[in-house]
Order: C-alpha cells, then structure tokens, then sequence
C-alpha cells in the first residue's frame, strides 16, 4: 500500500512558476513510476508528466518545455516544477504511483492515487 500526498499547490498569476511535491509513504517508492495528472472542472482527468523507476521520463506535449519532474528517492518525494504557467494550467494537479513500465499516459495504468492540490493560474 502506497499512500500519496501532494502540496504546493497556489494562486499564481500567468507566466509564474510553482514547485508541487508529492511524498509517499512507503519503502519500495523507487520501484514505482511516479506520474502527475490534472482536471479541470468539467474535463477529464488528463496526464502531464511521468517519470518511471529507470528514471526515465515523458512529458504531455502541452507541458513539454515549460514543466519538469524530479524524484529524490531518499526522501520518498517526486517533485513538478512547473514554469511559464498559463491559464489554461488552472487544474487540481495529482500524483499517482504505478508498477507498470508502459501504458503510463492513462490513469487507469496507476495504483495509487493523491488526493490533489489545486492550481490556479490567473491571467
């Protein structure tokens, strides 16, 4: 069992940054990919970003360049920096936890959710 936490979140106007970390309890974490996903109210939940127990990541296209994950594994905690905001960033923004190695673009592929931290991104 895995259990997620996520914080950072905020009010930030366009063109600022955030940093949102998610901790996890646990002592296998990095053996799981380590995924962030968002939702917009009234849309479906859509990934952003993940990086994989190799290490090796994949970025959703309307991110690539402008956000970047990080994982520090002694610390059980994956991190989204998250630069160049644009309104259309405004969603809950949430981690998740997967054993998988493909398949990681979709929410089904994840065990383990956070219960997410709100971003707002104000024009």
């Amino acid at each position: 069992q895995v259990q997620l936490v996520e914080s950072g979140g905020g009010l930030v106007q366009a063109g600022g940054s955030l940093r949102l970390s998610c901790a996890a309890s646990g002592r296998t974490f990095s053996t799981y990919a380590m995924g962030w996903f968002r939702q917009a109210p009234g849309k479906e939940r859509e990934f952003v970003v993940v990086s994989r127990s190799d290490g090796t990541t994949y970025y959703a296209d309307s991110v690539k360049g402008r956000f970047t994950i990080s994982r520090d594994n002694a610390k059980n905690t994956v991190y989204l920096q998250m630069d160049s905001l644009k309104p259309e960033d405004t969603a809950v923004y949430y981690c998740a936890a997967s054993t998988r190695y493909f398949g990681l673009s979709a929410a089904s592929a994840y065990e383990y959710w956070g219960q997410g931290t709100q971003v707002t991104v104000s024009s």
